[in-house]
């Protein structure tokens, strides 16, 4: 079979590209340009080390290799969406986008183009094709599992890639690139946004969203200190307050627990389980279905309202692309605009952009 593996330099994808190889396939590397500066016309997250360990890799494997600059349909597609969310007042997560828009867009149609049957990357996931539907299934190792940053995959998407690592643990994946000598077998995983890179966060966003100071208010209004701008600040955040020891304090940390973006107020509180942190529902819109759509109008399962955190038990109400979500239990620091994703057992079945949850009103907020 002839695949194109989207290679980031990194060792996972390094690693997939070695074991399709090893498989038996016609196998080639293709690199992604994703973002350049506009002022510079260069990369803010070391695209160029990226790439020239990717070259390496394909070199040592004895594979093709090409590039593609799609930093322009990055822009329209992915980053317009980051700014708009921002402006809104919610924390939006661009990898979603990314791969519905690029990496399974974009490079898909780049790779077949070229005469690739399939793509491969290097995410922790696994596929199937059950009486002709197409699944997504947790990774083997669900402490790396991706799932959450792919749930917006359609059919057709889905039906073209492969995940070669779906059945290994990451520590396999590191004894595997040691042995065959790559030369990514200890390079550090990429961590946060790759526009941003090692740059400050705030000051690279507000290059584009200018923002004022204002005031940090507890819930019931009392002013605490001065914020750096309301969109910089996400529900359950404890860095960057700067509040340190308060008269009013009672020793525990302080966290973001809501804000007003129109008012550019910030509201935090003390403690870890702070009442205003605690939703049990949520509502969520622009929902979507792997199936193409979902298996009833009201139904069970769990979900994650972030990554990394365990499914959790809910009931699914769904009207058009709207999704009320009722859990169990209770759920800590549910942000608006991230995504609520659906899994019944290891199948991910879809997700939807969070929208509002039922944590406690703040006195005065908006």
């Amino acid at each position: 079979m002839r695949i194109t593996v989207g290679m980031s330099g990194g060792v996972d994808s390094s690693v997939a590209a070695l074991l399709l190889k090893r498989a038996g396939h016609d196998v080639s590397g293709f690199f992604m340009l994703n973002w350049e500066d506009e002022d510079s016309g260069t990369s803010g997250c070391h695209a160029d080390a990226d790439r020239k360990d990717a070259l390496a890799v394909c070199a040592k494997l004895g594979i093709p290799f090409r590039s593609g600059n799609f930093a322009a349909e990055y822009r329209a597609r992915v980053f317009a969406y980051f700014l708009d969310e921002y402006r809104a007042g919610r924390t939006p997560n661009p990898d979603v986008l990314c791969n519905r828009e690029i990496k399974f867009g974009t490079f898909l149609d780049a790779a077949r183009a070229d005469g690739a049957e399939k793509i491969a990357t290097g995410h922790y996931a696994r596929n199937d094709c059950v009486d002709g539907r197409w699944r997504l299934l947790r990774a083997h190792d669900h402490a790396k599992d991706q799932t959450y940053f792919l749930h917006t995959l359609d059919q057709q998407q889905l039906g073209s890639a492969l995940f070669p690592l779906g059945d290994l643990d990451k520590t396999e994946v590191r004894r595997i690139a040691d042995e065959a000598g790559l030369p990514v077998a200890a390079k550090k995983d990429s961590t946060g946004i790759c526009f941003i890179g090692e740059r400050d966060f705030r000051a690279f966003l507000s290059t584009y969203l200018p923002a004022q100071p204002g005031e940090l208010r507890t819930p019931r209004g009392r002013v605490l200190g001065e914020h750096q701008g309301a969109m910089f600040y996400t529900p359950g955040q404890r860095s960057g307050l700067h509040i340190g020891g308060s008269a009013e304090g009672n020793g525990e940390p302080w966290y973001v627990v809501g804000k007003d973006v129109a008012a550019n107020i910030v509201y935090v509180d003390q403690g870890h389980d702070s009442p205003w942190l605690q939703s049990r529902s949520l509502g969520a819109s622009g929902a979507h279905w792997i199936a193409g759509a979902p298996h009833a109008a009201s139904f069970d399962c769990t979900a994650m309202t972030r990554y990394r955190q365990p499914p959790q038990a809910c009931h699914v109400e769904v009207d058009g692309d709207l999704c009320a979500v009722r859990f169990d239990a209770t759920q800590r620091a549910v942000a608006p605009g991230q995504s609520v994703v659906f899994y019944a057992g290891e199948e991910c079945l879809g997700g939807a952009v969070i929208d509002a949850t039922d944590a406690p009103p703040i006195e005065g907020s908006r």
